[in-house]
């Protein structure tokens, strides 16, 4: 008998339904479509094809984005160099997962950008939120004692995680967010995650670009595990490997 298809999957054939055309017809600056919700099954047929919204004020229609290439970090490829081992060694941070996921995008929106400007608008804040009380949304919090100092929050369907921003409010503390995430990915065999776009700080990681077409395929193979729903365990304290 044929297996039901994983959620992943269900999403990503729901592509046509939802009105977004084929990610082959992206504009060279990645721009794939105009307009339509932020609802749950949008956003989640959104991911699960590579697409996802980058508004860029409060009452525009939405923009959907689908860059090729595509920047991603590998689990188990990242390259750890000599301040990032040893902020992760001294730091008197903990990290834990999905305590503070409303905290860590309200954050994410109100730090100050070089370009002045955020696009996690208050009705994108209202459906990542969502996300994450449906399960497929995550956050990982650094904390110093009891304040909240970094994080980094996305989407997870099958083995790919969806990065969409981090913050820091002390030196270091996104960056242990990050590599907190990326350890656990490795242990859960995460074929990938998400970068969108290329940042110094990824690059140092050791991101790579991928063509739409080795970002597509690895998409549908990551698309073919089971989803982790709902809240992830706490990692604990940061320690290196």
């Amino acid at each position: 008998m044929p297996t039901e298809p994983t959620i992943g999957l269900a999403f990503r054939g729901a592509r046509r339904a939802l009105g977004f055309p084929p990610v082959s017809r992206a504009r060279d600056d990645g721009l794939l479509a105009v307009g339509g919700t932020l609802s749950a099954e949008r956003l989640l047929v959104a991911y699960a094809n590579g697409i996802f919204p980058w508004p860029s004020s409060k009452r525009a229609p939405i923009p959907w984005f689908c860059p090729s290439p595509r920047t991603v970090l590998v689990p188990g490829e990242i390259r750890v160099n000599r301040s990032l081992r040893r902020a992760v060694r001294r730091a008197p941070f903990t990290t834990t997962y999905d305590r503070a996921f409303p905290a860590v995008i309200t954050a994410c929106a109100r730090v100050p950008r070089q370009d002045q400007g955020t696009w996690i608008t208050p009705a994108m804040i209202e459906a990542y939120t969502h996300l994450h009380e449906l399960g497929f949304a995550h956050s990982v919090e650094t904390w110093h004692g009891d304040a909240l100092v970094g994080g980094v929050y996305g989407v997870s369907l099958g083995a790919a995680f969806f990065g969409e921003s981090m913050f820091t409010l002390e030196s270091d503390a996104s960056k242990i967010a990050l590599y907190t995430l990326l350890q656990q990915l490795e242990a859960w065999r995460f074929r990938f995650l998400d970068c969108q776009m290329t940042t110094p700080h990824v690059r140092s990681l050791g991101a790579v670009e991928w063509t739409q077409d080795h970002f597509q395929s690895e998409l549908r193979q990551a698309l073919e595990a089971e989803t982790r729903r709902g809240p992830w365990s706490a990692p604990g304290p940061a320690a290196m490997a």
